[in-house]
């Protein structure tokens, strides 16, 4: 069975608005939670993803560093940018 990562929620954590760096805490369906960074412009784009090592990688099962989150890193992406989850966590 391959991992297919679920965006429950996502939660702004900080920001550079005059250089349009944003970096936000996804949490996903199964208890997972990552941190992304994001570009503004000139659009909305995904510069980097790390799993917040609250809970073991459900894709290798570590409990310590692993770079697992980065192959699916398009797909939570997406996931974002569909679920209009930019202005949701901006407007909190």
């Amino acid at each position: 069975m391959s991992y297919k990562p679920s965006v429950d929620n996502v939660i702004k954590a900080g920001s550079n608005e005059k250089e349009g760096l944003y970096e936000f805490i996804v949490h996903l369906a199964d208890g997972s939670e990552c941190r992304v960074f994001y570009n503004r412009f000139p659009k909305w784009q995904l510069t980097n993803i790390s799993r917040l090592q609250k809970n073991p990688c459900p894709v290798c099962r570590k409990d310590f560093i692993c770079r697992c989150m980065e192959s699916f890193a398009d797909n939570i992406g997406q996931q974002i940018e569909e679920g209009h989850w930019f202005e949701k966590a901006l407007g909190e």
